[in-house]
């Protein structure tokens, strides 16, 4: 094996660790947020994704789901009166999604209600292992964008 393939491998290995991590530990807090909000969680991920500023529906299908899926929910969270559309600006055949202001509380309520906890073993890591953490997520985040 390579220097290269092997690197490739332990670093799927890594990621694949850090999948499960997350996935192993979002399921109740999930649950918790539906709960709060009376929605189902692919309703509230659409509220939260436009909380910073408005999206297309084409931007709120690549980061949610489906272009299909992402307009039903979109139709009944506007439904709901949680979001509204407008023209975009630059492209008139889009349309903007934006919260509106009972979407924008619903979401801060959420998150007041729910607390969004690092799992025990995150909390239990030295403030060393913590920095190092931090740090690699933050260069990993950064090449990313």
């Amino acid at each position: 094996m390579t220097g290269r393939a092997h690197r490739d491998s332990e670093a799927d290995r890594i990621w694949q660790m850090l999948v499960g991590l997350v996935w192993e530990t979002r399921g109740e807090w999930r649950r918790k947020v539906s709960e709060a909000t009376a929605l189902p969680f692919s309703r509230v991920r659409i509220l939260w994704r436009l909380v910073d500023e408005p999206k297309t529906l084409t931007q709120l299908a690549v980061s949610t789901s489906d272009a299909p899926a992402t307009t039903v929910a979109v139709n009944d969270l506007e439904d709901r009166g949680l979001v509204e559309r407008h023209p975009h600006p630059d492209n008139r055949r889009a349309k903007l999604v934006s919260l509106t202001p009972a979407g924008r509380r619903l979401i801060e309520s959420a998150r007041r209600t729910v607390r969004d906890d690092a799992p025990p073993a995150v909390q239990q890591l030295s403030k060393t292992d913590l920095a190092h953490l931090r740090r690699i997520l933050e260069r990993i985040s950064s090449s990313e964008r």
